[in-house]
């Protein structure tokens, strides 16, 4: 891809060091979110807030429940006509256990280069770094073309009903003209092979079905036969579905990436040729498969078994949970298949549904990201991929909002950012958020 000259720009060293603080003292603001409503994002959100009227900006405080609290501002573009932009990132962070981590999870430290603690990666980086962009902007008095909208979260780590759902649902009007957004898990350097670093950024989701599978049975004594067992029922089905093998389904964005990433590889490909083996060509991607291979097919991951109270009881009913993912297209053989596995004697429904999401890779936005990211790494590669997991822009999808993940960073070879995602020990390098602060201001200037 052409490179274009960085436009002259407002990053400055202060914008860096900023990205850096705002990241450690986000970091240091417990927004543990243990799916059970007691979180409360209201601290972190004051904070942004705070940072964001220090711009210039008009930011709105908004809850759907109190403490659980959303961020929102707009900057007015210089082109009136030209569709907004949405630029979203969450406050709350999965738990973290402290006598797992080598600092602890809430302590911000800044140690040899590395920021640590819940969200350095997911999502706090991503939240610092547009506040740090933002507040160079204004010292500048540079104006983007777009209107940008910032939104800042809650609740994404569990349902997004007070986050992002909440906002699509009840405050529309705040997201005004934006036809597409950039948030999270997007556009981290991945280290394919020797030579190779590519900058994967998402163009499409997997969907969400999260399941409660119930078995009702005929309660008795443990010491006699009872073919009516409902811990026999459900076990019975947990393992149908934990072995069963989901068919390849190649939607636009993982054909895309796949034909790209194998093209790098050098390995010729047609994946429309009769008998093609998806699993034989990952094979030959090495570490690049990484980013493809669970998006090529629907997938039901067993995670939870309740049932009984006594050993020698056998309970009349049991329960399980799973936790599913349907590529974009996948949603019907999801169902017909969890219908047909599941058996007799149980039921199953949706805990929690969102849908899949794809986003085109021949749009010009996606091509000025590849090439922000290209710019300022030369020799590095953009690739499409889709996530295997969701994001809140399947809350904002409710608006016709186009989402992609974005989030840039530049990181060394062996440290493996995906591993780091609701990981032991989370971190981020420094120098990772400065490239992630003059690759948003050239992307969202020149979007």
């Amino acid at each position: 891809m052409a490179e274009a000259p960085p436009l002259p720009g407002p990053v400055d060293d202060r914008a860096l060091d900023e990205a850096v603080t705002f990241t450690s003292e986000l970091i240091r603001i417990d927004t543990t979110n243990h799916g059970d409503g007691s979180c409360r994002e209201r601290p972190a959100a004051e904070y942004v807030a705070e940072r964001l009227a220090g711009a210039g900006l008009d930011p709105v405080l908004l809850e759907r429940t109190p403490g659980r609290t959303n961020v929102v501002a707009r900057i007015p573009g210089s082109d009136p006509a030209a569709d907004a932009l949405l630029v979203h990132g969450h406050l709350d962070v999965v738990p973290a256990e402290a006598s797992d981590w080598t600092v602890h999870p809430f302590s911000g430290e800044v140690r040899d280069g590395v920021v640590w603690g819940r969200g350095a990666v997911d999502m706090k980086n991503m939240d610092a770094m547009v506040l740090a962009v933002v507040r160079a902007w204004a010292r500048a008095g540079v104006r983007p073309r777009r209107d940008i909208v910032i939104a800042y979260t809650a609740d994404e780590e569990a349902s997004a009903d007070d986050g992002s759902g909440f906002l699509a649902d009840a405050h529309p009007g705040l997201f005004e003209g934006c036809t597409e957004g950039i948030s999270e898990s997007g556009a981290f350097t991945f280290h394919a092979g020797p030579g190779m670093s590519l900058y994967p950024i998402a163009a499409g989701e997997r969907g969400t079905g999260w399941l409660t599978l119930s078995a009702e049975g005929r309660t008795g004594h443990g010491s006699k036969v009872n073919r009516a067992n409902a811990v026999t029922r459900i076990a019975a089905a947990v393992a149908r579905i934990g072995a069963y093998e989901w068919p390849v389904r190649l939607t636009p964005t993982v054909r895309a990436a796949l034909t790209e990433i194998a093209a790098l590889h050098r390995i010729p490909v047609d994946l429309d040729a009769p008998g093609l083996d998806v699993d034989e060509l990952l094979g030959k991607l090495g570490p690049a498969a990484d980013l493809v291979a669970p998006t090529v097919r629907n997938s039901s991951n067993p995670t939870m078994l309740e049932a009984g109270y006594k050993v020698n009881v056998i309970p009349g009913r049991a329960t399980a949970h799973i936790d599913g993912r349907m590529v974009p297209g996948g949603e019907e053989e999801f169902r017909e298949t969890l219908d047909r596995l599941t058996g007799p004697g149980v039921t199953w429904e949706y805990h929690h549904r969102e849908v899949p999401l794809e986003a085109p890779v021949d749009s010009p936005t996606y091509a000025k990201m590849c090439a922000a990211v290209e710019l300022f790494d030369p020799g590095a590669h953009a690739v499409p991929y889709c996530m295997s997991g969701g994001t809140d822009a399947k809350q904002f999808s409710r608006l016709g909002i186009t989402g992609y993940g974005f989030s840039p960073l530049k990181l060394p070879p062996g440290f493996d950012y995906q591993a780091l995602f609701h990981g032991v020990d989370e971190r981020v390098p420094v120098d990772a958020l400065h490239f992630g602060v003059r690759v948003l201001d050239h992307f969202l200037r020149s979007a």
